[in-house]
């Protein structure tokens, strides 16, 4: 059984869950099943070890976070290998995000040194003024399974740098790697009781414990805009700060004069090769402007065809199977109604037939606007294919969303691109890339897609509290 980690211990449970390989169907590992009792332990282990770790100076708490850095990147085919068997995606994707994933504890232990406060003109002789920052205290953080690794670092990285307490529910269908970053952290030194790991088939009884605690002065989510909803009216009882990340639809718009080819590699990229499709920022909606749409569209075919789906751990695998078969499920309902409605096909519409939760990628045209297809996000291998005229258009109906966290631009006008990039409602802006974001700038939702922002010097910001001081020397 794999222990949770509370207080510097590793800590068993009087239950366990199973953790399922989505390639195989297979079980992997047996996880201890924590609930209230653990996570109140937890809990306050963390608010036991806050006052010594906040005033810890930021070099010492940056030091830490630097060895653990050089902990994960020594282990990167090990994790990687985890990802693959608990969350599905290929080899070289798992890697490839272990070690961006790492990049956010030196980034982070890097930017906890600049938590710089103010010096403030004052309007009198008399006094002065200055602003400081300080840590909000203990964090209960809850992330998701489709980057075990990055949603994870992400969130404690800055958390830690600015002198925070952490106790973490990492997803139910990926905590091996939540797991794993636990030794990286203990290893590294961290003091026990700073960061802490509760891993529970069920998180009610720890978003619970979260929302009803007072210690904990902050919750950070990544998931569904419908939980982050739930969680953010709960923690409005003790005007708990939220941090939250929620759903996409993002847009991808081909203007006519964009480089063809580029854009259909890049767009290949960010739609089909992010964890197959199951990316809150992947494309969503592909607008394809009407000069180019039908050269695109056979580009686009041609290179989706091409793309190799299979267990994660087999050389050449880009696309690997969704995370269960509830969402296996979802994705082939979504694509069955678009068919009922008079869209076409093009390429894939099932799922495969053998063991694990694999679907074909596909590639649908014909549908609308006000379709679930085009109004939900997918999560999947599924490109929807649409066609614009002109730019006023084209920005109305990328706009016309309950979400924006996400959205794609292709165009060699710079002038085009950078009025849409006023005009569209969205977090994050990528404009002839297809790879998504760094560490050196913040990521995070416009409408119901969420609040707050993370990585960036505004991820550590999130995690403090700002303080104004006036003194009169008079």
């Amino acid at each position: 059984m794999k222990q949770m980690y509370i207080d510097g211990k590793w800590v068993s449970a009087e239950k366990t869950f199973d953790v399922v390989n989505p390639a195989t169907e297979e079980v992997i590992a047996k996880v201890a099943d924590g609930g209230e009792k653990e996570v109140k332990m937890a809990i306050q282990a963390a608010k036991e070890a806050f006052p010594l770790w906040s005033k810890m100076p930021a070099k010492e708490r940056g030091a830490i976070l630097r060895r653990a850095e050089a902990n994960v990147v020594a282990k990167a085919d090990e994790i990687a290998r985890l990802i693959t068997e608990e969350n599905g995606k290929p080899l070289a994707e798992a890697k490839g995000e272990v070690l961006f994933s790492s990049g956010y504890l030196s980034w982070f232990a890097e930017e906890g040194r600049r938590a710089y406060g103010e010096t403030i003109p004052s309007p009198f002789p008399h006094k002065r003024l200055f602003t400081t920052l300080q840590p909000i205290g203990v964090v209960g953080s809850i992330t998701p399974w489709n980057f075990p690794a990055n949603m994870i670092t992400r969130k404690i990285a800055p958390a830690l740098a600015a002198g925070c307490s952490v106790v973490l529910k990492p997803a139910e269908s990926t905590p091996l790697t939540a797991l794993a970053i636990a030794h990286a952290l203990h290893d590294a030194g961290v003091p026990k009781g700073v960061f802490n790991i509760v891993t529970a088939l069920d998180p009610r009884p720890i978003s619970a414990a979260y929302i009803n605690d007072p210690h904990v002065k902050m919750i950070t989510f990544t998931g569904s805009v419908a939980v982050g909803k739930l969680l953010m009216g709960q923690a409005a009882n003790q005007i708990k700060k939220v941090a939250l990340e929620l759903g996409g639809n993002a847009p991808a718009i081909i203007f006519d004069d964009a480089d063809l080819d580029k854009a259909v590699e890049r767009l290949a990229a960010i739609k089909f090769l992010r964890v197959g499709g199951q990316s809150c920022i992947c494309a969503n909606r592909i607008y394809v402007q009407k000069g180019i749409y039908k050269e695109f569209l056979a580009k686009f075919l041609e290179k989706v065809k091409s793309l190799k789906v299979g267990n994660g751990h087999t050389p050449g695998v880009q696309i690997g199977p969704l995370i269960n078969k509830k969402a296996l499920d979802r994705v082939s309902a979504l694509v069955d109604e678009t068919k009922k409605k008079g869209a076409k096909v093009l390429l894939g519409g099932h799922p495969l037939d053998g063991k694990g939760f694999f679907y074909a990628p596909t590639i649908i045209e014909g549908s609308h606007d006000n379709w679930p297809i085009a109004q939900n996000e997918i999560f999947g291998p599924i490109a929807n294919i649409l066609s614009f005229t002109d730019e006023l258009e084209v920005i109305a109906r990328a706009n016309d969303t309950i979400y924006g966290l996400a959205a794609y631009i292709f165009s060699q006008n710079l002038s085009r691109i950078l009025r849409l990039q006023e005009a569209l409602e969205y977090g994050f802006i990528a404009v002839n890339d297809g790879d998504g974001y760094t560490h050196e700038i913040p990521i995070g939702g416009f409408k119901e897609s969420g609040i707050g922002r993370e990585g960036g010097s505004a991820g550590l910001h999130e995690y403090m509290e700002l303080k104004s001081t006036l003194i009169n020397i008079m």
